[in-house]
């Protein structure tokens, strides 16, 4: 499983390069080995370092630590979704579990940064969904009145106060939801990594080349050496199908987003001066953007099946056309060139947009695939998926364990055929809105 991730991502490159990377470069046996050190991997070792201090856990990632999904992401902790995935959950009961779930991941990240005085540019702003579509207000009373019914505060805007709060007259309805959070998602992984207990041994740009259980040890072999476990977390979101975990349930997207410089004083006075904000589409395929505590907007409006593993530099240049196009469209008097850098990412999906958090053997455990709310679900899963492999329980397991259980896949090709054709589907829809 080689990963190569381009360099343009804006979330990584605000931090310090980290150094005394170290790699696997020998033989080794541990009694925890977890594969895949983002937000649950690197919560499961947090987890695992607490609850066995005199324990050797091993945490391995293909790339560098927390440079994946975990800092390609929009900085979103959300406390409720409009478009989960590809389909609609309109049961009320089922929406509330999910709802539970998202108010968990909020709660174990805050714990996290109020623990450890963790800058993160956390802004409890909230979020808002919106469209230039009037028609669209339909769409959005509907779930207003699902969100009423669970007490979630929220209220329905119009263009005129959207254009005062967002610097930009392109929308003409939202829905506001409050408990939404806006965090610089590069910061809060790095944090995640700089805690790590004594215990834990992390080892970087070290792919995982295949594994096997034999009676109850696991054998995972890397380029330069083997690894041979008691037990094993995979935590690898959007890889565990290239890994044969749950490869029947869940599938990556490739995902890609740009960022601008910082605007100037005078750009800033151009659109009024906003406050820090964040937008969510109404339609699945529309655009994704916010405006940063230092003034720079990020957009996210391309999502596509393509090969996860790496995109060339042109492909990503050619996407980033239609994010400048998306930016434009929206701030007609900012620059052209305003935009500084672009970068791809990937999410996991299922077909019912639920989670895998599940013992796939005796010893073998799997918890991703967060159908783009991972920064608080996929916290929370790693904490929980630790507790879980030990024998455990908790209330937050049992709230976990209330959800759906995501849904089979057809096989491919029909998989990728399916998807496309629902994302062009999507696309033509939300063209307005890119």
């Amino acid at each position: 499983m080689e990963v190569t991730n381009d360099n343009g991502c804006s979330w990584v490159n605000d931090l310090i390069p980290r150094t005394n990377i170290k790699t696997i470069h020998s033989n080794k046996d541990c009694d925890w080995l977890i594969i895949g050190a983002g937000y649950t991997g690197l919560s499961a070792a947090r987890k695992l370092g607490q609850l066995y201090p005199n324990q050797k856990i091993i945490l391995v990632d293909a790339q560098l630590a927390g440079e994946g999904a975990s800092s390609r992401n929009s900085g979103y902790l959300v406390d409720a979704t409009l478009n989960d995935g590809f389909t609609s959950n309109k049961e009320l009961e089922n929406y509330k579990k999910k709802t539970d779930i998202y108010d968990l991941g909020i709660n174990v990240v805050k714990k996290f940064i109020d623990q450890h005085q963790v800058d993160c540019d956390w802004n409890e702003c909230g979020k808002y969904f919106a469209s230039s579509k009037l028609e669209d207000q339909k769409i959005l009373t509907n779930f207003s009145d699902t969100l009423s019914k669970l007490g979630f505060d929220h209220n329905l805007l119009s263009n005129s106060e959207l254009s005062k709060r967002l610097g930009t007259k392109f929308y003409n309805i939202a829905l506001y939801t409050k408990g939404g959070i806006l965090l610089h998602p590069g910061k809060l992984v790095r944090a995640m990594i700089d805690v790590l207990p004594n215990n834990v041994y992390l080892y970087e740009n070290s792919s995982l080349l295949n594994w096997n259980k034999n009676d109850d040890v696991i054998t995972c072999d890397f380029k330069n050496g083997k690894i041979k476990a008691k037990k094993i977390i995979f935590a690898t979101n959007g890889f565990l199908k290239s890994l044969g975990i749950k490869s029947n349930y869940n599938f990556p997207i490739t995902l890609t987003a740009s960022m601008t410089r910082p605007l100037s004083d005078e750009e800033f006075k151009s659109i009024g001066e906003p406050k820090e904000w964040g937008v969510l589409p109404v339609r699945p395929m529309g655009a994704t953007i916010r405006m940063t505590k230092d003034r720079r907007i990020l957009i996210r409006n391309t999502a596509e099946v393509y090969n996860p593993f790496k995109m060339s530099k042109l492909n990503l240049e050619k996407r980033s056309l239609k994010q400048k196009i998306g930016i434009k469209k929206r701030f007609p008097q900012l620059p052209d060139d305003i935009i500084q850098s672009s970068w791809s990412g990937i999410v996991s999906r299922t077909r019912n947009s639920s989670q895998i958090f599940e013992k796939i053997d005796k010893n073998i455990f799997a918890a991703g695939c967060y159908n783009g709310s991972g920064i608080g679900v996929g916290t929370l899963f790693g904490e929980q998926i630790a507790i879980k492999a030990s024998n455990e329980n908790t209330k937050e397991i049992e709230t976990i364990e209330a959800r759906n259980k995501p849904t089979w896949l057809p096989p491919q090709p029909f998989l990728n055929i399916g998807v496309k054709t629902r994302l062009i589907y999507e696309r033509l829809r939300a063209k307005s809105d890119i």
